[in-house]
C-alpha cells in the first residue's frame, strides 16, 4: 500500500515538542527526565496512528508511554490524534524513529516493556530478517529491556506469527502467553489498535504473544 504523502507534516512534528521528539538520542539514558519522574517506560514500535500507545497510557498512568514511527505522514496522524484527545495523558509521547536505531535512542535496560501489533509481516522469505520479531530487532530488545521486560506481538497474519513464535524460540526466550484467537480468550484488558478493530469486525483471529528474555 503507497504511503500519501502529507506536505506539511515535517513542519507540524517539529511545532509540538510537547508531545514530538525529532531526536531521541539526545535523551538516550535520561527519558526520565522528559517525563520528569522515573515510572517505567513502554514502547510501542511502528504505532500508526496512534490509538493503541494513546489508550495504553491513558488506562496505566504509572507507566510512560512512548509510540515510534518512522514515516513522518503517519505519525503526524498520532499527533493530530493525541492533539483533539481533550484526555491526552502526561505520560506519552511520540518519537520519530526506525526501529534500527533503537539502541541509539534508548540505554541498556531502559525499558520495560516492547509492543508490535500488526507490523509489516514482510510475506517472501528474502525480506524476513526485516520482521520486527527476526533476531537482530530481538538482540536490539535485549539491550534496551530490563531483566523482567517483555515483548508482545499483535497480528492478524498467521505466517508472521508463526514465524514470530519460531524466532522467539530459537533466541532461547520464554513464552509467557500465546492466544490463537485473542479476543475469544480470557484475557483481559486488551486495547484494540484500529488494524484490530477492522480485522477482528470481519471475524479474523487475532493472534498475540507475549515473551521474555532470559535474565541477564
Amino acid at each position: 500500500m503507497r504511503l500519501r504523502n502529507i506536505p506539511y507534516a515535517k513542519e507540524k512534528l517539529a511545532n509540538h515538542p510537547e508531545l514530538v521528539i525529532l531526536d531521541g538520542s539526545v535523551h538516550k539514558g535520561a527519558w526520565h527526565e522528559v517525563f520528569g519522574n522515573s515510572n517505567p517506560i513502554a514502547i510501542e514500535i511502528g504505532m500508526g496512528k496512534g490509538r493503541f500507545v494513546i489508550e495504553m497510557a491513558k488506562a496505566h498512568p504509572a507507566i510512560n508511554f512512548i509510540g515510534i514511527e518512522r514515516f513522518d505522514s503517519v505519525l503526524v496522524r498520532a499527533l493530530e490524534r493525541g492533539l483533539e484527545d481533550p484526555q491526552c495523558p502526561p505520560n506519552l509521547r511520540f518519537l520519530h524513529l526506525d526501529a534500527e536505531l533503537l539502541t541509539d535512542n534508548f540505554a541498556d535496560a531502559e525499558v520495560t516493556s516492547v509492543y508490535l501489533n500488526f507490523s509489516d509481516p514482510w510475506p517472501k522469505k528474502r525480506h524476513a530478517k526485516r520482521r520486527l520479531t527476526a533476531p537482530q530487532f530481538l538482540s536490539r530488545y535485549q539491550q534496551i529491556l530490563m531483566a523482567d521486560g517483555y515483548v508482545c506481538q499483535k497480528t492478524d497474519n498467521m505466517h508472521l506469527f508463526e514465524s514470530s513464535l519460531l524466532s522467539v524460540n530459537n533466541y532461547g526466550m520464554e513464552l509467557l502467553m500465546v492466544s490463537l484467537d485473542l479476543h475469544n480468550s480470557d484475557f483481559e484488558g486488551n486495547i484494540m489498535t484500529e488494524y484490530e478493530e477492522k480485522f477482528a469486525a470481519k471475524g479474523q483471529p487475532i493472534y498475540r504473544l507475549e515473551a521474555k528474555f532470559a535474565a541477564k
